[in-house]
């Protein structure tokens, strides 16, 4: 059967043609034959989940770290544009390549976590103690997440991938139709305030999340039954990176509706 991650069947594409598959002629492989015996390249390392855990903390403790950064040093709002205008260039460009290149995929931990830090530090500010409650509901989403996938409560399906990816861009194309708006309409089409209209639009968004996650987890399992080689483990970790941002961002505006200083 054929996998449904792209970059698996790419790669399953690739091998069939690299080692003859049914185009292979007599004449080639008695040309094989023929030739002298040498020593076969060493072929890649299979990626392993050790390979994606490792991984996944050098990217997201990279993140972490300059999101630290930007905390300490108390960089100001006007960072934050740039900022995730590199992180989302080089997001994208992971994304649509496939990348495996670690300088972009830790690039794009820096940029955004540049950004996350000054927003965190802003939230913090005005709701003290918030940023810890939005790690911890990320923590716990993700846990949750994993749980679901690892028990085998629920597995992606091809009909629930598309529907992610077309929820994901319909999310996106809400948010910009709302900042588009709010140009003209203070707070826009209600998605971001502290409404009723801006409580399910938070929620959805987070399990939006979280179906990401469980895409992500397919993703890692389906590459470490394929045999993919050990370098695709960044991209793998990429994507949890992602999800992660977004679910955490996503949490900390949810929870400041309803935050209480007092």
């Amino acid at each position: 059967m054929q996998s449904k991650n792209p970059v698996i069947g790419k790669l399953g594409r690739n091998g069939r043609q690299a080692w003859g598959g049914p185009q292979a002629s007599p004449e080639y492989l008695q040309s094989m034959y023929d030739a002298p015996a040498y020593a076969p390249p060493t072929a890649a390392r299979p990626m392993t989940i050790d390979d994606v855990v490792v991984r996944g903390f050098i990217t997201l403790g990279t993140l972490v770290a300059s999101a630290a950064l930007a905390w300490y040093l108390n960089l100001g709002a006007v960072i934050i544009f740039p900022a995730v205008i590199v992180g989302l260039v080089l997001g994208l460009i992971v994304s649509f390549k496939q990348s495996t290149n670690p300088a972009l995929i830790l690039g794009y931990s820096v940029s955004y976590g540049l950004a996350i830090g000054v927003i965190s530090n802003y939230y913090n500010d005005r709701f003290d103690g918030i940023v810890f409650q939005a790690v911890l509901g990320t923590m716990v989403a993700f846990g949750g997440t994993l749980a679901v996938y690892a028990l085998k409560i629920f597995r992606p399906t091809p009909k629930f991938i598309k529907f992610v990816v077309a929820a994901g861009f319909a999310a996106i194309g809400l948010m910009l139709v709302n900042w588009i708006a709010s140009i003209f309409t203070d707070g826009g089409l209600g998605l971001r305030t502290d409404s009723p209209i801006g409580w399910i639009f938070s929620v959805a968004m987070i399990l939006l999340g979280c179906f990401f996650l469980l895409l992500d987890f397919d993703a890692v399992e389906q590459g470490v039954r394929a045999g993919v080689p050990e370098r695709y483990s960044w991209l793998m970790a990429f994507g949890l990176t992602v999800s992660l941002v977004w679910i955490y961002l996503e949490i900390l505006r949810f929870v400041s509706y309803f935050f209480n200083n007092d």
